[in-house]
């Protein structure tokens, strides 16, 4: 990856439905060049994807938490793999520290989150939570 990849990605970041001719206007190469460049960058997997972000306020009846997760022994893989195709769970990292993984999850209600908390502390290879409710968020 060399720098016009990387202000590529940059400009993606910042607003993915940039048009080709504009984000080669922006880069100054060949609307090819663009279009080559991120067959490339699909191709390889170094871009996975292209996604929505929203203003915390669009989705304000939603209840968001972060939940601090501890998996046993060697079966990270199995749990990340569970709780990725989890529909209320919106992010999973990977952490270093006490806890193993953190994820973002999302729910209509606080019966739905309860609901949902109890099934995640389920899950085969979860040893220990911790979740926090995301009260109000200052930047997105």
């Amino acid at each position: 990856m060399d720098d016009i990849d990387r202000h590529l990605i940059a400009l993606l970041r910042d607003d993915a439905r940039l048009s080709m001719v504009e984000l080669a206007r922006t880069l100054g190469v060949a609307r090819a060049t663009v279009q080559n460049r991120l067959a490339r960058l699909e191709r390889d997997g170094t871009i996975v994807g292209y996604t929505v972000r929203l203003r915390p306020e669009a989705e304000a009846q939603r209840i968001r938490a972060i939940m601090s997760i501890e998996v046993e022994g060697h079966r990270g893989g199995e749990v990340r793999r569970l709780l990725r195709g989890h529909p209320n769970v919106v992010a999973l990292h990977t952490t270093n520290g006490r806890w193993d993984l953190v994820a973002e999850l999302r729910a209509d209600t606080l019966e739905a989150f309860d609901k949902v908390l109890s099934a995640i502390r389920l899950i085969e290879g979860i040893s220990n939570t911790e979740t926090s409710l995301l009260l109000t968020t200052d930047k997105a």
